[in-house]
Formats: C-alpha cells, structure tokens, sequence
C-alpha cells in the first residue's frame, strides 16, 4: 500500500504524506478507514518512527487524517472547504513547471499532451 522510493529526492516524510493523500484521493483510503500505527508503518517501511509521526502529524494538521487517543490515526471525511491558498500554490507550481518545460524547449502542445495524459490517468482512478 505505502511505497518509497529510495533514489527521490523528495525527504521519506514527504513521501509519506504523499502517499497517503494519493491514497485517499484516489479512494484506496476511505473515510474513517484506520492507518496503520506508528509502530505498525515504521516496521513495514524500515523507516524511525519520528518520520512517520511527523507525517502523520502534517496530515493530521493539514484535515487529511484525524487522531482518536487510543486508537490510532483515520482518514478524515472530505474536506467541505478547499483551502483556497494551497490551490493557489499548488496552481503557481503547475505554472512555474511549464515555465520550465517552455524554457528547455518542450513545446506548448508537449505540455498540453502531457497533461491531458495525467489528466484522464487520474480521472480514470475515480
């Protein structure tokens, strides 16, 4: 379920947390579904426990998952506000990458396939 990839360069936390939020979106992960403990993911993916406490604590934080003492971490229901400021920069990244694809002489209509590609990739998931 939860995969690393050793050779990103991405920290193991981020990965983490990524990986959790494409689990989620994608429905792998439904509301209320328990994540495995602490102790539990830390032994499946050979990684200290602090890493994927923290990950779990920026989740926790960011409304993807939610903590019941006792009983471990759970995904949380879906969000019914969008946080409008990491749309926004989540949308100047996608801009910033095209700036970046233009600059080393990808063409527009590349990018625009490129994109088309994810995009029905990942309608096809939901």
């Amino acid at each position: 379920m939860f995969q690393l990839d050793l050779k990103s360069r991405k920290s193991i936390y981020e990965q983490i947390v990524d990986n959790c939020k494409e689990l989620i979106v994608a429905g792998v992960l439904a509301p209320n579904d328990r994540l495995p403990s602490v102790r539990e993911l830390s032994a499946t993916l050979t990684v200290n426990p602090n890493t994927i406490q923290k990950a779990y604590r920026e989740l926790e934080q960011t409304g993807w998952i939610y903590t019941v003492s006792g009983l471990g971490c759970f995904v949380s229901e879906s969000r019914h506000e969008p946080d409008l400021a990491q749309i926004r920069a989540l949308l100047n990244k996608i801009g910033t990458l095209v700036q970046e694809l233009l600059f080393l002489g990808v063409s527009l209509e590349e990018v625009k396939q490129e994109l088309d590609k994810v995009i029905q990739e990942r309608g096809a998931s939901h």
